[in-house]
């Protein structure tokens, strides 16, 4: 079956994975049907759908009527009836293999021949639960991550049987769905991101319970130091520390003593009111950023970097689908394998030696694709490649934050793909676009545009968790927006969401900008003790009266695009529906215009502007001078005579 046969689908599931799993596809324009065991449950899933869009309306986040999306949503307690005409079957049931095996034994007497049928299980083995059915091949796992309407992520698995065409046809109903989907292309325990997210929280409970740590100064470390979104301690305390207790004890690996007490004294974490922090009396976590000090950061990311190492190793997934499920799934700042290339790959591979030789454990044993890629003198970014290709000599290379494509019309299109951050600029963002200028070749391009990925934010500032731990001197980021104002050709930003902070710098950075009404403006680094640090107090007192430009800055707040317009902070703002092509109009101009009186009108319009009026003319008039002699001024004023379009060439 091929995605554009799936039309109906029925989630298995009223519960807070399966309504919200029937809510994104009804979302995505697709007839649901929702069942669940007894009629109270659907009731109360229907309703909590209800919330939920009328909760997004509100906030501006959908722009369908709630009544219409619910309209494509109907209930049912009878399987049979249930999937009786469905293209699609996603199974939402609890987590017990028993329970799936008996939904799937019915689904396969029930659901049509022709039907995929998925299970939404985050640890079970697919193939175990496709045994039962007749057809093995059509079986996948379709992981979404909780809440469902939330997250941006859904892990894609095969079992030993899934066909290429179940799986390919799942992984693009979740496109069709906005979702990002990873393919996990063996059905291995905790598939890739609790796989890879295991020895985050495993390792830090060795260490303290071995006394070679405590838990505020482990979590401190890696919030503070490493920039991840919450301390190993404060995440398990969040989940449940008695989910990752289960789950290590059915893999089989030994339980750190730390994790066996809390368990046994059913002090599993927030939901006990205590776990490794006091939540009744205690108020929570109890770390401060400077507790941190001393602890080995390296001794849990080796051991994550190891993980990955083994699944691409095994061919189970890629390093593109680790660092993407890694960010979109758990929140990292950026993925494990990105940051060992950064790290060394060989630096990983020393420390799993030596803990591996100092305790004997299994745990440190490097993974053989690691100990390839080393050997191979593949280590990492500063060798040119590692998990990832760094570019050689023709300056080809991966890019991990960035999508970019150079069109035959010379417009080189620049998307900011961090999703999961709102496209918050980054230190790997702001290198990897200035690379990409760099290396393309100037005379192929005629004109740069710049937008985020998905519809919420062009950027939303920069990225405060990828400076952690670096000193004031190490962030020099003003370059970056430096190479992006000074890029020889036109640039335009379009902007659709978010523009704030760092992403309006970069907003500014460019010649044009143009963006949907619903976008929003602002400097809110002063809410933060910070000032803007990218150009933006220069080029907003620049753009703006001092009085606009200081407000902005002064007291942090967002302006909306039709106030960015009318102060000419943009130059305009458009209805969604216009957006598209008053672009187009404006590259149009751009991309079939004079290639060098554009350069050249940049250029005196950049340096004149910080000048006084006749050191200005002065420039202007040596420009002038300089196209009079072009071959495009000859072919302009030729066109201009003969009443036609010119067709420059940037001679």
């Amino acid at each position: 079956m091929d995605v554009d046969d799936i039309r109906r689908v029925t989630v298995l599931g009223a519960g807070s994975m399966g309504h919200g799993i029937t809510e994104v596809t009804a979302l995505a324009g697709y007839d649901v049907v929702m069942r669940d065991i007894e009629e109270d449950i659907v009731e109360e899933g229907y309703d909590s759908i209800r919330w939920s869009l009328e909760k997004l309306s509100e906030k501006g986040l959908v722009d369908q009527d709630p009544e219409e999306v619910l309209g494509r949503i109907s209930t049912a307690v009878d399987l049979e009836e249930a999937v009786a005409d469905a293209d699609l079957v996603i199974e939402a049931a609890p987590e017990q293999m028993e329970i799936k095996k008996d939904v799937f034994g019915d689904l396969a007497e029930f659901a049509p021949e022709d039907a995929i049928l998925a299970s939404n299980t985050s640890s079970l083995s697919i193939t175990e639960i496709a045994s039962v059915t007749d057809d093995p091949s059509r079986v996948v796992g379709m992981h979404y991550f909780n809440p469902p309407v939330k997250m941006d992520l859904v892990e894609v698995i095969y079992g030993a049987e899934t066909s290429d065409e179940t799986a390919e046809a799942a992984y693009a109903f979740v496109e069709s769905c906005e979702k990002t989907p990873i393919f996990v292309r063996k059905d291995v325990n905790g598939f890739v991101v609790n796989s890879v997210l295991g020895p985050f929280g495993d390792e830090a409970a060795w260490m303290v319970s071995e006394g070679e740590a405590t838990v505020e100064q482990t979590d401190a470390a890696m919030v503070h130091q490493r920039g991840y979104p919450m301390g190993p301690f404060e995440l398990s305390d969040m989940t449940g520390i008695d989910i990752g207790y289960h789950i290590r004890k059915e893999a089989g690996k030994p339980i750190p003593p730390i994790v066996q007490e809390k368990v046994d004294a059913e002090e599993l974490g927030q939901k006990t009111g205590k776990g490794y922090y006091d939540y009744e009396d205690g108020g929570g976590t109890t770390y401060e950023p400077g507790d941190g000090e001393g602890f080995d950061t390296l001794r849990i990311e080796a051991r994550m970097v190891n993980e990955a190492a083994k699944l691409i190793g095994n061919d189970v997934a890629t390093a593109e689908a680790i660092d993407t499920g890694m960010r979109l799934g758990t929140g990292f700042p950026e993925g494990p394998c990105r940051r060992a290339d950064k790290e060394g790959l060989d630096t990983i591979l020393d420390k799993l030696r030596t803990l591996h030789d100092e305790t004997g454990a299994d745990r440190y044993e490097p993974a053989d694709y690691l100990v390839e890629l080393v050997e191979s003198g593949k280590t990492g970014e500063d060798a040119g490649e590692g998990f990832y290709s760094y570019g050689g000599s023709d300056g080809e290379r991966d890019y991990h934050t960035i999508q970019h494509s150079l069109r035959e019309d010379g417009l080189l299109e620049i998307t900011l793909d961090r999703p999961e951050r709102l496209n918050a600029l980054n230190g790997d963002l702001m290198e990897e676009v200035q690379h990409l200028l760099d290396s393309t070749p100037e005379d192929d391009v005629r004109a740069v545009t710049f937008e985020g990925t998905g519809d919420r934010a062009f950027s939303a500032g920069a990225d405060i968790t990828g400076f952690a731990g670096l000193e004031p001197h190490e962030v020099g980021v003003t370059e970056f927006f430096e190479a992006v104002a000074n890029y020889p050709k036109p640039t335009l930003a379009k902007i659709d969401g978010f523009c704030l902070g760092g992403g309006h710098e970069l907003a500014l950075a460019c010649d044009l900008r143009i963006a949907t009404e619903d976008s929003e403006f602002g400097f809110p680094e002063i809410n933060l003790g910070l000032i803007p640090g990218g150009g933006g107090t220069q080029r907003a007192m620049r753009m703006l009266t001092d009085a606009r430009a200081k407000e902005l800055v002064f007291r942090g707040h967002r302006i909306d695009a039709e106030l960015a317009e009318e102060w000419g902070l943009i130059n305009r703002a458009v209805d969604d529906d216009e957006f598209d092509d008053v672009v187009a109009e404006y590259l149009d101009d751009l991309l079939t215009g004079p290639p060098v009186a554009l350069r050249k009108a940049k250029q005196v319009m950049n340096a004149g502007r910080d000048q006084d009026l006749s050191a200005g003319l002065e420039l202007e008039s040596q420009a002038f001078g300089l196209l009079l002699g072009t071959e495009d001024m000859q072919e302009g004023a030729a066109a201009f005579m003969e009443d036609r379009d010119p067709e420059f060439e940037g001679k």
